[in-house]
């Protein structure tokens, strides 16, 4: 029996498999964003390995804003990513905005990633 997807899996489908084949063995920068918070992840798809992460629930982020919700948060966690990221050797990522339309929190995360070093 054929499963029907929501639309939420068939756009995440769709992105990555368009990010898979431009990656190139390339890291893949996930985002996912909640109600409440959003979370920031660098990946190795080829081992299948976390590299660095970031959320509004870190400490540091935490303590400066009020809610994880806001764009002053989710671009305190674009550079808190962006910084692990080069601390584990990362300059090169593919960025993958999941079911998310890139726009908002998103679109702020992104942006202050490349405003702190990292190329994609």
């Amino acid at each position: 029996m054929i499963k029907k997807l929501s639309g939420s899996d068939r756009r995440k489908a769709r992105v990555r498999r368009a990010i898979k084949a431009r990656a190139n063995g390339t890291p893949r920068l996930s985002v996912f964003r909640s109600g409440k918070n959003i979370y920031a992840q660098v990946i190795d798809d080829v081992n299948g390995v976390t590299l660095a992460a970031a959320s509004t629930l870190d400490n540091d982020i935490k303590k400066d804003n009020k809610s994880g919700a806001t764009q002053d948060a989710a671009m305190a966690t674009g550079k808190l990513i962006a910084q692990r990221a080069k601390e584990a050797n990362i300059e090169k990522v593919v960025f993958d905005r999941g079911p998310y339309i890139f726009h908002g929190r998103v679109k702020a995360l992104a942006q202050a990633a490349r405003e702190a070093g990292l190329s994609f």
